[in-house]
């Protein structure tokens, strides 16, 4: 893959074959996904010392098991999967003192260490660091918690820059919402659709709702090593943070925050809470969105640039469904940037092209 230009000026974006191509679909999966931190939940799914919740990452393309546990220890992130003979261990959440698997009665500390197996004392140089479930880091915000299969980068370095910038919000007092909670399934590739968010350049064209809440001409983009913040300010007093005194904002009427972390993730802070959108490969052109509601504040729930953002995402597939059809093209390869208006397209477009530069000519 050809680097992308530094100056975005002179840039042109990434070639379509990276939106067709099961070749670098795959390849992204296991270079840009797999070694990237990942959403999985708040705390409020291990209430308690011994709960035990099984899920899988990213279903429908990295379809990897895990389950947490949770003992006077604190929280784990364990590999589901039995190192006996790969049955997977927990089927459903519950409460338990260990985890055993139903298959041939192996039992595993709930930090994933291995306990006993029946049948196993012939067995030579057993039991071994490989009988122990793997453990994957947890990185605890608040109550949100994010978990990755590689051990390759520090959390930090994702969302690190969103942390310093709303830290301040008291993110324990911010409580999920199942039935304010939604998933849409697109059309498109996940990274069409996280170049869709990347910039506000389209949503005087795309979102009248959103255009009449916020002020497009004060809109602005930041750049960090692997995420970005937009901030969108608002027209007027209503629907606005109010922001410590020494906060770096103080003083601006900020109507949203909204932060990509690389490569999947997007944390839009309104008055009202946290609308957490999740972007889950599903295939070359097929996208899972999960939309999760947290919220803080009920009086401000559905206001300001936070309001109807079920009718901002349909207006949002179906821009982006038809960029998928149009990147299909033969006659389309690349486009430009618009200096203004772009700039974290470029920053995610130079990521992926950095980190796939050595792979698919």
């Amino acid at each position: 893959m050809e680097p992308i230009h530094p100056d975005i000026a002179r840039a042109k974006t990434i070639d379509t074959n990276f939106y067709n191509s099961p070749e670098y679909y795959k390849l992204a999966l296991e270079k840009i996904i797999v070694p990237s931190w990942q959403f999985i939940g708040d705390t409020s799914l291990l209430p308690i010392s011994s709960a035990c919740y099984p899920f899988t990452l990213l279903p429908g393309s990295l379809d990897e098991p895990l389950v947490l546990t949770r003992d006077e220890e604190g929280i784990h992130c364990l590999s589901n999967v039995c190192t006996h003979r790969g049955n997977i261990v927990v089927s459903e959440p519950c409460k338990a003192g260990q985890l055993r698997c139903r298959y041939h009665g192996r039992a595993f500390q709930l930090n994933g260490k291995f306990k006993s197996m029946p049948e196993f004392k012939e067995v030579c140089d057993f039991p071994a660091f490989s009988d122990d479930l793997p453990s994957l880091p947890v990185f605890q915000w608040g109550n949100l918690l994010f978990t990755c299969l590689e051990k390759k980068y520090a959390p930090e370095i994702f969302l690190g820059d969103m942390i310093s910038r709303v830290g301040w919000l008291p993110l324990e007092d911010f409580v999920y919402q199942p039935e304010r909670s939604k998933e849409y399934l697109v059309n498109a590739s996940w990274a069409l659709y996280c170049e869709n968010f990347l910039e506000g350049f389209h949503i005087p064209f795309v979102h009248s709702g959103l255009n009449a809440a916020i002020d497009y001409g004060n809109y602005t983009t930041e750049l960090f090593e692997y995420s970005s913040l937009q901030i969108g300010i608002s027209k007027d007093e209503d629907a606005c943070f109010t922001l410590p005194e020494n906060h770096i904002d103080h003083g601006k009427k900020i109507a949203a925050y909204y932060f990509f972390i690389f490569p999947n993730m997007m944390f839009n802070f309104y008055p009202w809470g946290l609308s957490l959108n999740v972007i889950e490969p599903n295939g070359v052109g097929h996208t899972k969105i999960r939309f999760l509601t947290y919220l803080w504040k009920e009086k401000h729930f559905n206001k300001g640039a936070g309001a109807n953002l079920d009718k901002v995402e349909l207006e949002d597939e179906e821009v982006v469904e038809n960029v998928q059809k149009g990147v299909r093209s033969r006659l389309y390869h690349n486009g430009r940037y618009s200096v203004t208006r772009e700039q974290g397209t470029h920053h995610f477009h130079r990521i992926i092209a950095s980190i796939l530069q050595n792979h698919i000519a």
